[in-house]
């Protein structure tokens, strides 16, 4: 029977980080990743690969990203993104509800845990684009993002794969955990299902870090509600929820909120699953520089009340909430330039016209008359005396709708006009376990389960309600460090007794 000091469960950037941290404390690590090879990575994967830290500026920005162009420098305005303003984000968008405690640990950590990284090999790009965008030829960047991975959610995850092996992590694919293994003195194992044969793997430690439930119907329908069976699913298909249900079996705490999720406008008629080799083919998220109609031709959200990365993680559930779970989102001719890359690659659902009546005619699912009711009141509200901007929440808004759109409302009155369907695509749960402010698992009464630890999206407590864009891989990575370095720390301390 195989033996470790550190089982690490789940093949994504939180796993990583666990196996990479537990490993340079000098523990003999596996990672154990259900999914195949080719298909590695978990949600991580399909992520942007975006980190919101905390910074100062330039100079903080020039440390993560030494390669920085001269070019670069001159045309952007990072900005600084704070602790206040990190922690202000994260009590704002999650009602209060976030445990303090764990946000205090993610901000804190945010920076150091990014160079971190960088050290293990990623390497960090300016997030032009995404978080900022050319006006009079420079940038300035919102929302406190400012940096990605070479290569998206797939370039971070294969060039933390890469450090992991160099250092010496040994690391078993199609291997589906089943249960974890108690023993005296705690955890001390895992059951797996690897290539059809059952086995059991010996541990002084395990790091749970594979997913959350979203990938399981049941489990959604069951947690999140009505209609969330029909849901797609953004990333892998692999995370249904079962490192949640094995610490469950041997104690451990629920907790955060279950009947919560992470869920985005996305292609209306995209595969159930994500699909690595396409990317991020199906994200519709530029929805603030147009408005978004139902199949009964109305309105139904404030698509300007903010900045994209503080309303995207909410507007899926939105959209599953209207009748037939889809929607519409209406562009003209000059909002076209603020439309994502995702809106031009093959296989969106697509409808254009020279007129808004046309345009009505091939929305084939949306009541023509009250659609264009909905524009005529629509352009009518619009403040044109207020300049547009998309780097800063302009102010340019309605007044006078039911729901009045807060910023960057342009009329919609110049051909071409495109609609895009919609639908929901869920990204991952919010409903997890409980850990403490070391990433031990608790039990009921908050006691830690000896030898069990925890990180990314399987924790609970952090997000409830709506989440701040690029905190997830943040949260995945301070926790999973955190994990790995304490996991191995407790494997000592066993091998010595």
């Amino acid at each position: 029977m195989m033996s470790y000091d550190v089982i690490v469960i789940g093949g994504g950037n939180a796993g990583l980080c666990a196996a990479m941290s537990a490993r340079e404390h000098g523990a003999n690590v596996l990672m154990l990743e259900r999914a195949p090879e080719d298909k590695r990575g978990g949600n991580s994967a399909f992520t942007g690969g975006c980190f919101r830290m905390v910074h100062h500026g330039l100079e903080d920005v020039k440390k993560v990203v030494p390669d920085l162009s001269e070019d670069e420098i001159a045309r952007s305005d990072f900005g600084e993104y704070t602790a206040e303003q990190y922690l202000d984000d994260l009590g704002r968008l999650t009602q209060y509800y976030i445990d303090p405690d764990l946000a205090e640990i993610l901000v804190q950590r945010s920076t150091d845990t990014v160079h971190w990284i960088r050290e293990r090999g990623v390497r960090f790009l300016p997030n032009h684009g995404r978080y900022a965008f050319n006006v009079n030829g420079r940038f300035k960047f919102f929302g406190g993002v400012v940096v990605e991975a070479n290569g998206g959610g797939r370039g971070l995850v294969e060039a933390e794969y890469k450090a992991a092996e160099k250092h010496g992590v040994k690391i078993h694919y199609n291997a589906q955990a089943t249960a974890l293994l108690r023993g005296r003195s705690g955890v001390e194992g895992v059951r797996v299902v690897a290539n059809g044969i059952e086995e059991e793997l010996r541990a002084r430690a395990v790091v749970l870090a594979c997913g959350g439930f979203e990938a399981n119907r049941e489990w959604r329908t069951r947690y999140l509600g009505p209609g969330w069976d029909m849901a797609k699913v953004r990333g892998t298909r692999y995370n249904t929820g079962d490192g949640i249900r094995m610490a469950l079996d041997v104690g451990a705490q629920s907790y955060g909120q279950w009947s919560g999720c992470h869920a985005v406008s996305w292609e209306r008629y995209a595969p159930d699953f994500g699909v690595l080799e396409k990317g991020p083919s199906s994200y519709r998220l530029s929805y603030q520089f147009g408005i978004m109609v139902n199949a009964d031709g109305r309105r139904f959200v404030d698509e300007g009340s903010d900045f994209r990365n503080y309303t995207y993680a909410k507007i899926g559930r939105i959209v599953l909430q209207q009748p037939g779970s889809y929607a519409w989102q209406i562009f003209d001719a000059p909002m076209k330039q603020f439309q994502r890359d995702e809106y031009k690659l093959r296989g969106a659902t697509r409808v254009q016209a020279d007129t808004l009546e046309g345009l009505a005619d091939r929305m084939q699912d949306v009541h023509p008359a009250q659609f264009l009711e909905t524009m005529r009141e629509y352009n009518a509200a619009v403040k044109r005396d207020v300049s547009f901007n998309p780097n800063i929440k302009d102010g340019k808004c309605t007044v006078g709708l039911a729901i009045n759109k807060s910023n960057w409302a342009n009329p919609i009155e110049v051909p071409p006009f495109e609609a895009y369907s919609v639908g929901c695509g869920i990204t991952f749960t919010f409903g997890g376990l409980k850990i403490d402010t070391t990433t031990h698992v608790l039990d009921i009464s908050d006691t830690p389960l000896p030898g069990l630890y925890a990180a990314g999206e399987l924790v609970g407590g952090l997000w409830y309600f709506n989440y701040p864009g690029s905190a997830g891989l943040m949260a995945g990575a301070v926790f999973g460090r955190m994990a790995g370095r304490e996991a191995a720390a407790f494997a000592k301390s066993k091998s010595r007794s």
